[in-house]
């Protein structure tokens, strides 16, 4: 028989080893998308601006397919498999579709671009992330220590990625098609089938219909949750976009701040990677609700510092504390979810309410957030946009509901599940 303490540890490795691999095979050659964009496909600043918004339209309307296929498909890995042979495919397409395709017909290329950036990239991390949630309640671990190693991988890729980009960007995207592969080979052997076969406190026999979906948005938790995503979240991840333009204005030469800037991203990657390692001990002990208001604080101080400061040593401190806040808004949210929506549509409320509410975020606040660093600079637009955070974090105590059998170190959602450790 097999020891179950052994197979909870390999199942931990196996599926952190996949998370590490995941964001490594991403970030290897995605990271310097925006750069390769310019330097290569030769398009220009409108272009490329034009290049994200038609990749986050498609994020937005792939995101919730996604999690519509996870909640009907429970702990199965399909979909995951079909992300890891998009990722596999990228060294190819990169070099023989999209780049041709780019310099002879833009908005095909276009297109057919965002279409697989969105199964592989923009959908694919949002779908892993939600395995991720759902394998960690059924083994009783916590999500942030296996997410944590998403922080490594993407430091890893990031160390040398722009070295080897320098050289050739085939280089790049073959160590992405290879990384690829050989998180295909971990899946594989990463062995959960027992989990789908009977009703528990994460999965259920009864599977979700399109009419699950529906009666999400008469549901007024979920209401409130987008509130507190537009009026927080938004900040947080439209900020950080162009958050780079601003950061080196505070030294004296470019390639300074451009190099200041790579080690404060490298400490940030520390931060998420030791973050996510911490927090959900906080988050269980304070509960879901007050984690996403801290979240919503520890935001609107990095964004009105951020504004008010002049200090090149003020910014580099406050730049790391981007990895800390996505370290506390996964958890929070995660475990806000699993709180207070059915665990038949656990899935498709975080890809559909968290993930693509934030990419919505991208159409309606990056233009007016771009307009605002043209016209007023980026310190007064930071310091509207932390109050604005601010705002709306004092608004969500009232909004955000508080699980009733919440009690002192662990939230315990409702209808006779377990408690989330």
């Amino acid at each position: 028989m097999t020891n179950p303490v052994q197979s909870t540890r390999s199942a931990y490795i196996k599926l952190s080893l996949f998370v590490f691999l995941f964001t490594f095979t991403w970030a290897a050659s995605f990271g310097l998308y925006a750069i390769w964009l310019g330097d290569k496909a030769g398009l220009n600043g409108v272009e490329i601006g034009t290049v994200f918004a038609v990749n986050g339209i498609f994020a937005v309307i792939i995101k919730p397919v996604y999690g519509y296929i996870m909640d009907k498909i429970g702990m199965k890995k399909h979909l995951l498999y079909f992300v890891c042979i998009i990722s596999a495919l990228m060294a190819p397409f990169y070099i023989w579709v999209y780049l041709p395709l780019l310099e002879t017909h833009f908005i095909s290329g276009m297109i057919v671009g965002a279409l697989f950036f969105s199964l592989g990239w923009y959908a694919g991390v949002a779908a892993e992330e939600s395995y991720i949630d759902r394998f960690s309640r059924l083994y009783q671990m916590e999500f942030g220590r296996i997410r944590m190693w998403a922080a490594l991988g993407w430091a890893t890729a990031s160390s040398f990625s722009g070295y080897l980009y320098n050289m050739s960007p085939k280089i790049n995207f073959a160590i992405s098609s290879v990384s690829a592969l050989c998180m295909l080979g971990v899946l594989l052997t990463l062995k959960v089938d027992q989990f789908g076969k009977e009703d528990n406190n994460v999965l259920s026999k009864e599977k979700i219909v399109i009419s699950d979906v529906f009666a999400l948005f008469r549901n007024k938790k979920f209401w409130t949750f987008s509130l507190y995503i537009a009026g927080v979240a938004w900040m947080m991840f439209i900020a950080e976009q162009q958050f780079s333009r601003y950061f080196v204005t505070f030294f004296s030469t470019k390639a300074e701040g451009n190099a200041m800037f790579g080690y404060m991203s490298t400490v940030q990657s520390a931060a998420e990677f030791f973050g996510m390692m911490l927090v959900p001990a906080i988050i269980n002990r304070i509960g879901a609700k007050q984690g996403m208001i801290l979240t919503g604080l520890v935001i609107s101080l990095r964004l009105i510092i951020s504004g008010l400061t002049t200090d090149p040593l003020i910014i580099c401190l406050v730049k790391p504390l981007y990895g800390i806040e996505i370290a506390l808004i996964l958890v929070s949210v995660f475990k806000y979810i699993a709180e207070h929506f059915d665990k038949r549509v656990n899935a498709t409320m975080y890809l559909l309410g968290y993930q693509a509410m934030v990419y919505v975020g991208s159409v309606v606040i990056a233009p007016p957030a771009g307009y605002g660093y043209q016209t007023i600079g980026f310190g007064h637009t930071y310091l509207i946009m932390g109050l604005v955070a601010l705002v709306f974090t004092g608004i969500s105590t009232l909004t955000l509901s508080t699980c009733r059998q919440h009690k002192q170190a662990a939230a315990i959602p409702r209808r006779g599940q377990q408690a989330v450790h």
